[in-house]
């Protein structure tokens, strides 16, 4: 059955289309018109449809946790809450954990394939700097290993998206180039590297960086560290953009220096979706109070946040709404090599949407065409 609507804002991924009509059928995108030649379009009340958002680094949510225990109705039900908040299209992440966990988190990624908003995963370590361990358990941080790099070529051959985070003080340019001749997305993070360190990794086949500024080498002006290499080399990264994790003032300066690349992450755990208010992280209590997740010895653990709070925060400092929605959908997609099939609209696409509101709340999500209204959350 052809459906289509009008009365929003439509993004295409990169363009912001007023007076439009968006056409589906059989659960893919048919066309974008002028909303004069969809006459019988259902009309929505104004905001904005787009691509479903993407987020590329979700720990969990739902109340369950990505682990080492993690089976495929895990991932499901990950996914699923995540959808509730608009990210219809995520990358479950594994933080640093023991070789076993990590093999039994990619076994049941593999086998959890099909599930709808899956992406594949990200492995976030355990070939990490102690350094800059962030709240990582450092008995855990290891360099990696052969048996480790053919892990992960395997996996790589296996899942759609095997995304890998990693510090260039535990691995080498080997190593990277292997990972990458693989398929393996490598982001630098948890990193004290120095900016040579941080090049040579990325003339290695390094093509993305993790939570910018977050556990990393700071900008300086002799030393510009990991954050320096970063906003200076055509790399992605993900931004938190809590105003927590990162200053404002340190958030318009990245975007100003960088204007390409960036993308928005939560960074989310388990309480993603609840109203819990704590949680296990490798077995240490996790505390959730005022719109932060925490160590009990007040280590920064994650985000409490939702792409769409994100994407509100970005507004506020007057951030082009064009730009914003671009950080949500079509630069993550490029980001893993996936903008043939996700972050946009366009003929033949799957129709996997959201309606935003002007201020970006949601307020429903359509999945293969399916729609969903979504109760407005702060």
């Amino acid at each position: 059955m052809r459906q289509a609507y009008s009365g929003a804002a439509i993004f295409d991924g990169a363009r912001l289309l007023d007076d439009h009509a968006l056409v589906l059928e059989a659960g893919k995108v048919v066309a974008i018109l002028p909303a004069a030649e969809a006459p019988d379009a259902e009309r929505l009340e104004g905001g904005i449809l787009a691509p479903g958002l993407i987020d590329l680094q979700i720990n969990g949510g739902g109340g369950l946790m990505v682990d080492g225990a993690a089976t495929p109705a895990t991932f499901a039900a990950i996914c699923a809450a995540h959808e509730t908040l608009g990210a219809m299209s995520v990358l479950p992440t594994l933080i640093t954990d023991r070789p076993e966990a990590t093999r039994a988190a990619i076994a049941s990624g593999v086998a959890a394939l099909g599930t709808p908003g899956f992406l594949g995963l990200h492995l976030e370590g355990p070939h990490l700097d102690i350094r800059r361990k962030g709240a990582h358990d450092p008995a855990l941080i290891r360099p990696m290993q052969e048996a480790d790099l053919a892990l992960y070529c395997e996996a790589a051959r296996k899942l759609p998206t095997l995304m890998l985070t990693l510090a260039p003080a535990s691995v080498t340019p080997a190593q990277i180039a292997a990972l990458t001749e693989a398929g393996v997305i490598v982001s630098l993070g948890h990193a004290d590297c120095t900016l040579t360190e941080a090049e040579a990794a990325i003339a290695a086949g390094a093509s993305c960086a993790t939570h910018l500024f977050n556990a990393m080498s700071q900008l300086g002006h002799r030393e510009p560290g990991l954050v320096g290499a970063t906003l200076t080399h055509p790399i992605a990264c993900g931004l938190i953009a809590d105003g927590i994790h990162v200053s404002e003032q340190a958030m318009r300066i990245a975007l100003a220096a960088k204007p390409e690349g960036i993308f928005l992450v939560s960074d989310c755990m388990s309480p993603a979706g609840t109203d819990l208010t704590e949680f296990q992280l490798n077995g240490r209590r996790t505390l959730r109070r005022d719109g932060r997740l925490t160590l009990e010895d007040g280590t920064l653990a994650g985000a409490d946040l939702t792409l769409p709070q994100a994407m509100r925060h970005l507004a506020g400092l007057g951030i082009a709404r064009e730009r914003i929605l671009a950080m949500v959908t079509s630069i993550p997609a490029a980001a893993i090599r996936r903008e043939a099939e996700i972050g946009h609209l366009a003929p033949g696409r799957p129709a996997d949407l959201v309606h935003l509101a002007e201020d970006f709340s949601l307020r429903a999500t359509w999945r293969a065409g399916v729609r969903t209204d979504r109760p407005s959350r702060p």
